[in-house]
């Protein structure tokens, strides 16, 4: 007689010694052997929060199921007993089978097994709109940047800022860009107050624009997959700023915004990551231009630096400098 079934839990959620129903998606597959030449894979299952790494024996009841069937990139419903070990966290399989439609109901979402931003993405989105028409007073600009937003809202709300570094989960697109604008458009507020004399003023209209569309080509450059995101044909041999510029000239066609206003917002795309190993053909070299670089950069920066406090296990004050910023950061005396 089999077992009743067990509650569902998120394995981010299980303690040491707890046996649960969860759903996982395999991350890792690895064919390798022992130092006697005992060969093994070592897979690797997560969920939005928790990875957990361990070995497959191949002479183990789960040998020929891992070698022949599991799929890196597949979801998986799994009963397993979670443990805390010398060599990190592990999981003792029970079952394991292929997630199926009929898991829905009991809560599945391909969303729960990846890294994902901590606020809401349609809370979010809904902000980065509000801004749009509260803060850009040109009507010509305002309604592009809503139209851009509006008709790629579906892809808007879950798209990475990254493969990797910063940024690179689920919503990160959104949670970036709308951090950015946030800054951009309190920077725009203090220094036209600081430079009124400026001929021509700085533009707000543009800045702010440009801070949220700033990191538009990412649509084009990046493609979403169960194990985070990769990027496309186009987004390898041309990149994102250079697509972000095609799809405000795209959009912009017909609608009679200011020849240099669009010049303005154009600048802002193609330079806000300012130097040419980083992708920008040109240096910031306008107002605008400058307050979007500074406040793209300081945010990027700033997360993978609140990302390598939370996630490095070294012991002491500082962190290793295994990290996007290949530094070490000063945590203090635990």
């Amino acid at each position: 007689m089999s077992r009743a079934a067990l509650p569902i839990v998120m394995l981010s959620e299980m303690t040491n010694g707890q046996e649960a129903d969860l759903f996982v998606l395999l991350t890792a597959k690895e064919e390798l052997t022992t130092r006697d030449g005992k060969p093994y894979f070592r897979v690797a299952f997560r969920d939005h929060a928790r990875e957990v790494s361990f070995p497959i024996w191949n002479d183990s009841a789960w040998g020929a199921d891992c070698k022949q069937g599991w799929q890196v990139g597949n979801y998986y419903k799994v009963r397993a007993v979670y443990r805390e070990s010398n060599y990190g966290p592990q999981l003792e399989l029970r079952k394991i089978r292929d997630v199926t439609e009929a898991d829905q109901a009991d809560g599945f979402s391909p969303n729960m097994c990846r890294p994902q931003t901590r606020f809401s993405m349609p809370e979010m989105f809904d902000e980065l709109v509000s801004i749009a028409r509260e803060r850009i007073g040109d009507a010509a600009l305002r309604e592009l940047v809503v139209h851009l937003l509006e008709s790629n809202r579906t892809e808007l709300l879950t798209l990475p800022a990254a493969t990797h570094n910063h940024h690179a989960f689920v919503g990160g697109w959104l949670e970036h860009v709308l951090s950015v604008t946030r800054t951009a458009v309190m920077l725009a507020d203090k220094y036209d107050d600081y430079y009124p004399e400026m001929k021509p003023r700085l533009n707000k209209d543009a800045a702010t624009a440009g801070a949220i569309l700033h990191d538009i080509g990412k649509l084009r450059e990046i493609a979403e997959n169960p194990t985070g995101a990769e990027y496309t044909a186009s987004g390898n041999l041309i990149g994102h700023i250079l697509q972000g510029r095609d799809i405000l000239r795209e959009g912009a066609a017909g609608r009679g915004i200011d020849p240099d206003v669009l010049l303005r917002v154009e600048h802002v795309i193609v330079s806000h990551q300012r130097l040419p190993e980083w992708g920008s053909p040109k240096a910031p070299m306008t107002p605008e231009a400058l307050l979007v670089h500074y406040a793209d950069d300081l945010d990027a920066k700033y997360q993978m630096m609140a990302a390598a406090i939370a996630e490095d296990t070294t012991p002491g004050p500082m962190t290793s400098k295994k990290n996007p910023l290949y530094q070490k950061i000063y945590r203090g005396e635990k």
